[in-house]
């Protein structure tokens, strides 16, 4: 059984910077993609940014130039580091894996708060 467990979040004033985690057990995690996805209150969840096993990146346009994806192999671990945050990124960011078509897990979320 695969579980992702990402940490990290919390308050932040805009302008600010996190760096969130999703660290991976049970499967071999190279093999994965890997996604960040957000939820903000009343919105449907959103995707945000997607690290293939080949070391590929995609992100949404509202991210940008601001938000970094990354993985350590070594560790089962993707990050997703945020800078120059806004109140509009306000939201529960989910860790989302994908290792076949029938082989795809969800964090639990962790809450990112941009206020000041």
């Amino acid at each position: 059984q695969v579980q992702l467990v990402e940490s990290g979040g919390g308050l932040v004033q805009p302008g600010g910077s996190l760096r969130l985690s999703c660290a991976a057990s049970g499967t071999r995690f190279r093999a994965s993609d890997m996604s960040w996805y957000r939820q903000a209150a009343g919105k449907e969840r959103e995707w945000v940014t997607t690290i293939s096993d080949g070391g590929g990146r995609m992100y949404a346009d509202s991210v940008k130039g601001r938000f970094t994806i990354s993985r350590d192999n070594a560790k089962n671990t993707v990050y997703l580091q945020m800078n120059s945050l806004k109140p509009e990124d306000t939201a529960v960011y989910y860790c989302y894996g994908i290792w076949g078509p029938q082989s795809r897990y969800w964090g639990q979320g962790t809450q990112v708060t941009v206020s000041s």
